[in-house]
């Protein structure tokens, strides 16, 4: 039975690893082929198959909800109503639309919606919204956060933005949402988010900062919830009865045993579903009903069998748990503790295991971070060493009792003043030790490295005197000091970044790091500090040599100050100083400098008669064996006109698209004497300025340029010197990610 729980839990991870999914037909056929060997006793075959079926039918499902393509970028009036707990932003409320109708057509039965500057929203009310709709998709960069499959994970068919509503009929049954309401009217001394995060498990209150500590220190588990927060409250329940039993108050007519088994899962249970019973919250409660039914039936079922029944059972709930971060760092974590734990022949002293297992969790979790593309907490183990017993036995349980006793006027309160000071001395903590070693961003790297860091990390989770042991150091240390390849003198590696609608263009040489233009930011979204720094991060980079602003547009140079705060620059050049920060010390644009850079030429040019921002953009040539990429921020026919006349009017395999291909740039005179092949444009889908613009589009075809869209394509990476083709993310087939479109490389 083991082995065929094993194989079933295989079948269910097996739409992680598929870069489409089995046609409809297959994964019908599937379980009917796995009844068909049961009476052979092929039980692990059956199992497998039956797992892949069901996985693969859950994901299909999921993907059949989302919206058509037909409304895709409409305004609809929709109806529906409004669940799980709205969060309020600086002038945004965003909240998710369950059960929408709308007379237009068929929606996903959830949505994900955006309302800027709108009134207050409240779960459980029903409303009647116009929305301007989008199917599910998000920015693609290297190893960055997929906003796509966090969507499909959570079951969303799509988003939108509110642009008119009416409220229907006032909030019902909304109960979560009324006490993460008292929670944040209640004094908590300025905790009150803090404490919707760890009772309710909303962490949508907490401020960046407040993330920023907790990644940190690898708390965020402390905080939004915790499956070792439901396995304590489970036994805290069941020590109560038995306490009560053996001193001869627990009422001798109801046998003790069943009722304390019974209460510490309904306590489970209880907290779970307060919490929103999400993927770590499940875990902990199968796995605390396991423990639980062992105890009420004096069998030993061993550690690893009520782990893997709790990972079979999760995945059977929620086939697409396993898109989700959280399913595999908490069953890791578990399963590093059985297997080190499990293993040893005599027991530790309390203050030993409880200092060991931290270190045990951090060197466990290493490589999976790692491959999961998240930070890695240097000063982990010590933050958890005090933060994890803080947290459950002062904050948490004060914390719970006084969001119960909050109708007994004066008692409620004061509990809660009391645990909102407990977990602010927490973070004030947790900040100075966030502030000494900040969390490490590693670079990408080869799979076979990650296997050896893998291999490493399991040996040393093996006990003192295991042969092989020693050599698990060097090979986890390998994680930290991964072999780099160098690019070859005279190429140029160019990344064209998926940042919406901005720009924002990497390109490395051998030993040198430039970025052209920073990403957008608009009101507190800054794609420099979310998307631009992370990626820089990914690729290796540890310094920017030059970071080129073509002018002072926030969509070109808002997330400039977020990547000077996160990495070394040393200069800023840029066609608009005037208009940039002070902080950025940016130089003027010098028209006609050239430099090189391990045999990578670098031209800069300037319209000289510009009269707006748009038009003193800073344009750079980069040419690499003959290769030439032109870069030309966001000027118009009239600088085209002009950049004609200069030294850069030479024949330019590679060109961004002038102001991401608006209809007032990429004149046909420049496109003829430029004789590009491709066209790099960087926009955001469904934008409202129409980039680009359809004339512009026919104009490339004309003149059979290859077409190489960010907001279909996601980035974009080339390298220049060995007239090669482009490469896009969109490219990594994923099942969840739409496929490029038919010739959208030459639309």
């Amino acid at each position: 039975m083991r082995t065929g729980m094993m194989a079933l839990a295989v079948g269910l991870l097996a739409p992680v690893f598929l870069p489409a999914l089995p046609p409809v037909g297959w994964m019908l056929w599937l379980p009917v082929v796995a009844l068909m060997l049961l009476p052979f006793r092929s039980y692990p075959l059956a199992f497998l198959l039956f797992g892949v079926a069901w996985s693969c039918i859950g994901a299909q499902w999921a993907l059949d909800d989302r919206l058509s393509a037909e409304l895709d970028g409409e305004t609809r009036w929709v109806e529906g109503r409004v669940v799980g707990l709205p969060q309020n932003g600086d002038g945004v409320v965003r909240f998710e639309l369950a059960d929408a109708r709308s007379r237009h057509g068929k929606l996903p039965s959830l949505m994900r919606l955006a309302w800027y500057d709108g009134p207050p929203v409240n779960s459980g009310e029903r409303w009647q919204l116009a929305v301007k709709l989008k199917r599910p998709g998000g920015l693609l960069n290297p190893d960055a956060f997929d906003y796509e499959v966090w969507l499909l994970a959570q079951r969303i068919g799509a988003t939108g933005t509110v642009k008119d509503g009416n409220r229907l009929a006032a909030a019902q049954r909304a109960w979560r949402d009324g006490i993460r309401q008292r929670l944040l009217a209640v004094d908590t001394q300025g905790r009150g988010a803090a404490l919707a995060a760890l009772v309710l498990g909303d962490g949508s209150g907490l401020s960046r900062e407040d993330w920023q500590i907790l990644q940190d220190t690898g708390t965020v588990h402390l905080l939004v919830i915790s499956g070792q927060h439901i396995g304590l409250l489970a036994a805290v329940m069941y020590g109560l009865v038995a306490g009560l039993a053996r001193f001869g108050v627990w009422p001798l007519r109801w046998p003790w045993l069943p009722w304390a088994c019974g209460l510490a899962f309904a306590a489970a249970l209880g907290y779970g579903l307060l919490a929103g019973f999400d993927v770590p919250v499940r875990r902990a409660c199968v796995m605390v009903a396991l423990v639980l039914l062992w105890r009420l039936r004096f069998r030993h079922l061993g550690a690893w069998w009520p782990l893997l029944l709790a990972f079979n059972g999760v995945l059977l709930m929620d086939p697409l748990a396993s898109l989700r971060p959280g399913l595999w760092l908490s069953f890791t974590a578990v399963a590093v503790l059985i297997f080190t734990f499990g293993g040893r022949l005599g027991p530790w002293r309390w203050w030993q295991t409880w200092t060991r297992a931290q270190w045990l969790i951090a060197i466990g979790l290493c490589p999976l971070l790692l491959i999961l593309d998240l930070p890695i907490s240097l000063s982990g183990p010590l933050a958890n060493l005090l933060a994890v017993p803080w947290i459950s036995f002062a904050v948490l349980p004060t914390a719970l009792l006084g969001t119960l006793l909050l109708p007994i006027s004066g008692v409620g309160e004061g509990l809660l003043w009391l645990a909102g000071g407990l977990i602010d001395g927490l973070f004030r903590v947790l900040a100075l030790i966030a502030g000494r070693w900040p969390a490490w961003v590693a670079a990408s790297m080869p799979g076979w490295i990650l296997l050896l860091g893998c291999i490493g990390a399991v040996l040393l989770l093996l006990p003192r005197g295991v042969p092989l042991r020693p050599l698990g150091w060097p090979l986890l240390l390998v994680l930290a000091l991964p072999p780099r390849e160098r690019l070859a003198e005279g190429v140029a590696d160019v990344w064209q970044l998926d940042v919406g609608q901005g720009l924002a263009i990497l390109i490395r040489t051998r030993h040198h790091t430039l970025l052209y233009d920073s990403g957008p930011r608009f009101g507190d979204f800054d794609v420099g500090e979310r998307v631009v720094l992370p990626a820089l991060h990914k690729l290796g980079v540890e310094r920017v040599d030059l970071m080129m602003l073509s002018h002072a547009d926030a969509d070109h140079a808002g997330g400039a100050r977020a990547v000077v705060k996160g990495l070394p620059v040393g200069r800023v050049v840029s066609g608009d100083p005037p208009g940039l920060p002070e902080a950025l010390n940016a130089e003027a644009c010098e028209s006609g400098r050239q430099w090189q850079w391990d045999g990578v030429a670098f031209h800069q040019w300037q319209w000289s008669d510009a009269h707006d921002s748009n038009q003193r953009s800073c344009v750079l040539q980069i040419e690499a064996n003959g290769e030439r990429l032109l870069l030309t921020g966001d000027i118009d026919s009239a600088a085209e006109r002009d950049l004609l006349d200069s030294a850069l009017a030479v024949p330019t395999r590679w060109l961004q698209a002038p102001h991401h291909g608006s209809r007032s740039s990429s004149s046909m005179a420049l496109l003829k004497v430029l004789q590009p092949q491709a066209v790099l444009i960087s926009r955001g889908q469904g934008n409202s300025f129409g980039h680009p613009h359809p004339t512009v589009v026919a104009r490339y075809r004309k003149q059979g340029i290859h077409i190489h869209d960010s907001a279909e394509q996601g980035a974009i990476h080339l390298q220049l010197g060995r007239f090669q083709p482009a490469r896009s993310m969109r490219q990594q087939r994923r099942f969840w990610r739409a496929p490029p479109l038919s010739g959208a490389e030459n639309r």
